[in-house]
């Protein structure tokens, strides 16, 4: 897949100077009002009286917590994942990822997928990063690639998952193998697009040609109050609208029905499978998580929840909904599931 050229030759700036003020200003604004929500949202749950707390649903409460846990979470890595992307975009020089990378697609790819390593930034985090990798000049395909593998194939993913489960069952190995695979596996589908922009939101792909068309001499650190601003203005309302659904879902889906089909060698994939969409929990820490399932779920069920959670979850959708059009991610999400589905059935056949 051509690279998005128009994207690569000059220090990209996140939106137009004669737009950069009022785009600033509703960042700020936009921002402000998400953190301040968040924080009355806190506040009420901390010093409301506990009799107050009695009186709500039970329904209600365990909303609140559930959705409430997925911000926590998550939001640390979102700031994180901006960071990084701001400077990728702006503090590194023009040309050094492609002086670095290979020149052969397959192997841009590879290496792409184990970038992780370098970066213990969880699924949420990587979605700004990504963005920032797009608008740096890297394809869609390099950057779908490095998105999906780097979750798994980030160091504290990796030792918390071998704290969880060891060498057991080989649960680690097939997390690790299957999450490049299955990585490469999309990168490699989606390089052979003949319109690679067509799957980007028309917002975000005109942003980064604007930044192109209208570099200036504007000093970086103002560069990145802007970008920064922009960006959490975009990641922050998808953060909140994902975590509401996902506290939605796990309070309307019944764990005691998951639990019933763990002993089925297909059933337990696809049960672990759809609990992983919706529990919505960070990379980092899900093996802690599903290791209370472990002695109820057989091993490929908690390999494909490994997998599948990392790479596709309500809150991740909504997050990339920020970046990739409704088909390009139903795309995804089809390929994915496919994929992780195969790799736990095979896993319940070999242990």
């Amino acid at each position: 897949m051509p690279m998005l050229d128009p994207m690569i030759s000059s220090p990209p700036l996140p939106v137009a100077p004669a737009r950069a003020t009022s785009r600033h200003r509703r960042g700020v604004i936009g921002v402000g009002v998400g953190l301040a929500l968040t924080a009355a949202v806190f506040a009420t749950r901390v010093l409301a009286p506990s009799s107050t707390a009695d009186q709500l649903p039970n329904v209600a409460r365990d909303f609140l917590t559930l959705s409430i846990s997925v911000i926590v979470e998550s939001i640390p890595f979102v700031f994180l994942g901006i960071i990084l992307s701001i400077v990728v975009q702006i503090w590194l020089p023009e040309s050094l990822m492609q002086r670095v990378l290979p020149t052969r697609p397959v192997l841009r790819r590879a290496v792409m997928s184990l970038l992780g390593v370098l970066l213990p930034v969880c699924e949420c985090g990587n979605v700004p990063l990504t963005r920032g990798m797009m608008v740096k000049g890297l394809t869609v395909a390099e950057s779908m690639t490095f998105l999906l593998a780097a979750p798994i194939l980030n160091p504290v993913t990796i030792i918390t998952t071998y704290q969880a489960f060891g060498w057991d069952n080989g649960i680690l190995a097939a997390r690790i193998i299957g999450g490049f695979l299955i990585a490469n596996l999309i990168g490699w589908l989606f390089s052979k697009h003949p319109r690679p922009e067509e799957l980007l939101t028309r917002g975000f792909e005109a942003s980064c040609r604007v930044g192109h068309d209208h570099a200036s001499h504007t000093p970086r650190l103002q560069l990145s109050i802007v970008a920064f601003s922009s960006e959490a203005s975009a990641m922050l309302p998808a953060l909140f609208i994902g975590s509401a659904i996902a506290g939605l879902i796990q309070v309307g889906v019944s764990r005691d029905v998951l639990i019933a089909l763990g002993s089925n060698p297909v059933w337990s994939v696809l049960a672990l499978m759809a609990l992983a969409f919706v529990i919505a929990i960070c990379s980092n820490v899900d093996a802690f998580f599903i290791l209370s399932f472990g002695s109820t779920f057989m091993p490929g069920a908690i390999v494909a929840f490994l997998v599948f959670g990392a790479m596709v979850d309500v809150k991740m959708l909504a997050l990339l909904r920020t970046t990739f059009t409704t088909s390009t991610l139903t795309r995804l999400t089809l390929v994915v599931a496919l994929a992780a589905l195969v790799l736990g059935l095979g896993v319940n056949l070999i242990a």
